[in-house]
């Protein structure tokens, strides 16, 4: 069984003012009603002209008084007396409100209404004319930017931890690595993308050798023979790395260098091996295995993340940051194109058409189950309240009109008679 809830009184000023115009109405119906009763007894008996005020003012209390039954007999028992098929509102507010609740459904909540009122809106138009102002284009910029730092800083480290381990490491375990990585080699072979990687690995690698005779001195002495001389092995080293600099800075400046053809064949060759060698693939799976295993792969991902968050954060609070600068222009953009391109519109509405059915035809029940669930909650006698409060000004035009339009149909009445009599 529903318990009822109290009803919410939202605006007491409001509710002030309707109480006070309810009152108004009902004085003004009272008084016609009791202006027809002394009409009526004082001319009681009349003849003539009188007769015929007689006869309307007595029509005039019929109406007025059915009138006051019949608009009271919806909030309330008529002068307390529980006459049947009284107090409609109290007794049968749940029938009411489903029945409101299948009224709003069957006429408001239709695919045909809900295009025809998202056309005749023009959304799409009037967005445009919105976005033209600079003040409002930067106002949704600044909003933009404003969610997006707050949605950045609630992200934490555990949640980047939690989505590496749980969802993106499962998958790349399911996922072979190799077809992708042999994909992706064959095309930056493809389109000469590595090139570049070379040029910097043998720039780098040329400064290094420039920079370090000792070391590489040291790492060629411990291959050499144990019975060799010292000097002797010191003499060859320091010549071996002063044709290995040379080497390598050849090789940097001769772009058509025979071992740069040798590394691109060396790379086709891999390529082609993670593509369809089995043995490779291998190799590679056991490789990434060990590398989704390895603690630094957490770390690494948490720190890349929080760099990323830095810059991005940093750049959404400068005003004249990179980020905002892009999203104003793409912001007016969008608003010029909008004003322009009468086929972007169309198809914006109707999408928003699309969008505002499939909500209504997967949530509309929902929503308008609102109206029975809350009348439901509602207290029988402070519903029928709040109802009259809000009506019942309007509804003691009744009483008014049943008061003037029985008063004229009396005197017709009356007419009617006297003319056969």
């Amino acid at each position: 069984m529903a318990t009822s809830a109290p009803m919410i009184t939202a605006d007491p000023e409001a509710d002030a003012v309707r109480r006070r115009g309810l009152r108004q109405m009902r004085t003004l119906a009272v008084s016609l009603l009791l202006f027809a009763a002394v009409i009526y007894l004082m001319t009681i008996g009349g003849t003539g002209f009188l007769g015929y005020v007689n006869a309307g003012a007595e029509a005039s209390m019929v109406g007025a008084i059915a009138d006051w039954f019949a608009v009271t007999a919806l909030f309330k028992h008529p002068l307390g007396l529980p006459i049947p098929h009284t107090a409609l509102i109290p007794k049968r507010k749940d029938e009411l409100g489903k029945g409101l609740e299948e009224f709003v459904g069957e006429n408001f909540l239709q695919e045909a209404i809900i295009r025809d009122r998202i056309s005749a809106a023009t959304i799409s138009m009037r967005v445009g004319r919105w976005l033209s102002d600079p003040v409002n284009a930067r106002r949704v910029v600044d909003e933009i930017a404003d969610v997006t730092v707050i949605g950045l800083g609630k992200i934490r480290d555990e949640h980047i931890e939690t989505l590496v381990l749980e969802g993106l490491v499962p998958r790349f375990r399911e996922e072979p690595i190799a077809p992708l990585l042999g994909g992706l080699l064959s095309e930056a072979l493809r389109d000469d993308l590595h090139h570049g990687l070379v040029d910097l690995a043998l720039e780098e690698l040329h400064a290094w050798l420039q920079a370090n005779p000792e070391t590489v001195t040291e790492v060629l002495g411990e291959r050499a023979p144990w019975w060799a001389p010292p000097r002797l092995n010191d003499r060859i080293a320091s010549r071996i790395h002063v044709e290995l600099v040379r080497w390598v800075g050849d090789i940097r400046s001769d772009p058509r260098h025979h071992a740069r053809f040798a590394l691109d064949s060396m790379l086709t060759q891999l390529a082609r091996d993670l593509l369809g060698n089995p043995a490779t693939q291998a190799r590679t799976e056991r490789l990434k295995e060990r590398l989704l295993d390895h603690p630094q792969v957490i770390a690494s991902s948490i720190s890349l993340w929080n760099a990323l968050r830095r810059a991005l954060t940093g750049s959404l609070e400068d005003p004249g940051g990179a980020v905002r600068k892009r999203l104003l222009a793409e912001v007016c953009a969008f608003a010029e194109r909008l004003g322009e391109d009468e086929t972007l519109r169309t198809r914006l509405d109707a999408t928003a058409s699309d969008a505002a059915v499939f909500a209504v035809s997967r949530y509309g029940d929902e929503v308008i189950a609102v109206i029975t669930h809350t009348i439901e909650r509602w207290d029988g006698k402070e519903a029928a309240r709040r109802i009259e409060l809000h009506v019942g000004r309007d509804l003691q035009f009744i009483r008014i009109n049943g008061t003037i339009v029985g008063g004229l149909v009396g005197v017709l009445i009356h007419t009617v008679s006297v003319v056969i009599n």
